[in-house]
């Protein structure tokens, strides 16, 4: 299957959707570049799913225009769409074998006997399922069965593969190894692929860029990488795993340094955190502990109020004297003794690292 040539570009412009009085979109605009792998990601109710919805013909926006290269789609219907779809549920017929669900989609297009079990047989080896081809989904496993609606979605060349949170009901060691497929899938077809997840590693690992929504707007569309490192707002810092944020004083960009005093101490950052404001984030994998007070770097004292093992590395919730909260991480082979419950320390990171909101 060669599907480069037929991925397509959507353009997202002024997208709106209420009900009522309730606005589960409010102008989103937003361009999903031809074969990208874009993640949209955000918290229950931030608006993401409708989106997908909206993209998948499913639903209609309230205002706003789709198209797909270039071409009006906003009020084409879903089947006219040609685009490709993975559920949550994975919506497999329970009285049809593996091949005849991964079959269906071509039988519904009235494609040649022929031609249908080259593609069925291309994508069953494809998704590693050659031996359960003859068995029905009540015989697979979950990561089995979402193999199955993979192939199906994808047997048929879509131009676009909409994915509505295909992972949420497998444990976390098949989530892993159904994340390794689906990237391995999308970089073999080359389809464009959207992606919906509210959970943010996956989303990292998997995407070309992150959309991030909250309460029905979008607030960061980037790379994994730069909506991590260098978040639009404190709702993506805070979002995107655990965080510290300090409120400053006295702020002031002093050459190609930038500052500003947090209880007792300095902090200085790179001209690269960002526009000095009076809240500075650090993230925890970030910082390191000592004993000494390290030179060179930015340095708070603190508390050890609590240690949580978490097998590579170590957890430590700690407290500033001015009673700030802090989290820190480190690899568990360079802690030890020196690191325990009620001892004073200190945790520094260096001016690189960190960034102003």
């Amino acid at each position: 299957m060669q599907t480069e040539n037929r991925a397509a570009e959507l353009d997202a412009r002024g997208i709106g959707k209420t009900y009522g009085d309730f606005h589960a979109l409010n102008d989103v605009s937003l361009t999903i570049g031809r074969g990208e792998f874009l993640t949209l990601l955000g918290p229950s109710g931030s608006g993401k799913t409708t989106f997908l919805m909206i993209l998948a013909g499913f639903v209609n926006a309230s205002s706003g225009g789709l198209t797909m290269d270039g071409a009006d789609i906003t009020r084409l219907p879903a089947e006219k769409r040609g685009f490709g779809m993975v559920f949550q549920g994975y919506a497999l017929f329970p009285h049809m074998s593996v091949e005849k669900n991964i079959a269906f989609p071509l039988q519904v297009q009235g494609r040649s006997a022929q031609d249908i079990k080259a593609r069925v047989d291309s994508i069953v080896d494809r998704v590693g399922l050659r031996e359960h081809a003859k068995k029905r989904p009540a015989d697979l496993s979950g990561g089995q069965q979402q193999r199955v609606a993979l192939a199906r979605a994808l047997v048929f060349e879509p131009s676009v593969l909409l994915l509505d949170e295909p992972f949420s009901a497998l444990d976390k060691n098949l989530r892993g190894s159904m994340q390794d497929e689906v990237r391995r899938l999308h970089q073999e077809t080359g389809t464009t692929f959207v992606f919906v997840t509210h959970d943010q590693s996956e989303a990292l690992a998997l995407s070309t860029r992150v959309a991030i929504f909250n309460k029905g707007k979008l607030q960061q569309v980037d790379s994994p990488k730069q909506v991590y490192e260098h978040p639009a707002n404190r709702f993506v810092a805070e979002f995107l795993g655990d965080i510290n944020i300090f409120d400053l004083t006295d702020t002031r960009q002093a050459g190609d340094v930038c500052e500003g005093r947090f209880e007792d101490s300095l902090i200085r950052a790179s001209r690269a955190a960002g526009a000095p404001t009076g809240h500075f984030a650090i993230r925890p994998e970030h910082m390191v502990l000592s004993r000494e007070r390290p030179d060179g770097r930015n340095v708070l004292a603190a508390d050890i109020e609590d240690i949580t093992y978490l097998g590579a590395t170590t957890r430590f919730a700690l407290k500033t004297p001015g009673g700030k909260g802090l989290a820190l991480e480190m690899p568990t082979r360079e802690t030890g003794p020196d690191f325990e419950k009620g001892k004073r320390v200190w945790a520094s990171w260096d001016r690189d690292q960190g960034f102003f909101l």
